[in-house]
């Protein structure tokens, strides 16, 4: 009886992701090229960035018929969109993946002598790439996106970008040893060169 591997609980995929063993014949050396676009049935990816629900996945592919099962590689693209981790501005990027995975044969060797979870299988005689390609992806997106490496973030103080503010954007800031003078007094602003730090001289 054949085992249940990685996304045991993984729903019925977009058909665009099956590919058809059946052409290889089970025969070593037997190879197929696959090379389709196809639409993203959902959001893939992390909080962050992902390929959203709708994109279009460019799948170039071959398959190749092993002893233990069917071994696919090639190249996934997709664009991507996501929010910036410092500016929180929008921005969209693309990811390119390059797959190498066995899917085991449910009678093969491989199948019966892994843990579950570790290995892909063939399936009804089908290969079921949507699982591959979400782990893939969650894989290669990074945690906290940039919308640019030298992206300058927000102000700590205003809040707004610094990449748009003025130039030489600051905030008198009160120096902390002068509060509680400056509460008793009911000053909020000092101007003072003595009583005032600014975000500049901090720097």
């Amino acid at each position: 009886m054949s085992k249940h591997r990685r996304h045991s609980s993984h729903q019925p995929s977009d058909a665009g992701f099956l590919l058809d063993t059946t052409v290889l014949g089970r025969r070593p050396g037997s190879m197929r090229v696959v090379a389709r676009t196809i639409q993203s049935p959902s959001r893939i990816g992390l909080d962050l960035i992902a390929i959203e629900s709708g994109s279009d996945i460019e799948l170039d592919l071959r398959m190749e018929a092993v002893s233990e099962g069917v071994l696919v590689t090639g190249t996934v693209h997709a664009p991507t969109a996501g929010e910036c981790s410092r500016c929180l501005e929008p921005f969209s990027s693309v990811v390119d993946l390059y797959l190498t995975e066995l899917f085991a044969y449910p009678d093969s060797v491989t199948e019966e002598t892994t843990e579950e979870g570790e290995v892909y299988g063939v399936e009804d005689d089908q290969i079921d790439l949507e699982p591959v390609i979400v782990d893939a992806v969650g894989l290669a997106l990074p945690l906290q996106p940039l919308c640019s490496d030298d992206c300058l973030g927000l102000c700590s103080e205003c809040g707004v970008r610094l990449a748009i503010a003025e130039s030489g954007h600051g905030h008198d800031i009160l120096d902390p040893r002068w509060a509680g003078l400056a509460a008793k007094f009911g000053v909020e602003s000092v101007n003072s060169e003595n009583l005032v730090i600014t975000e500049a001289e901090e720097k």
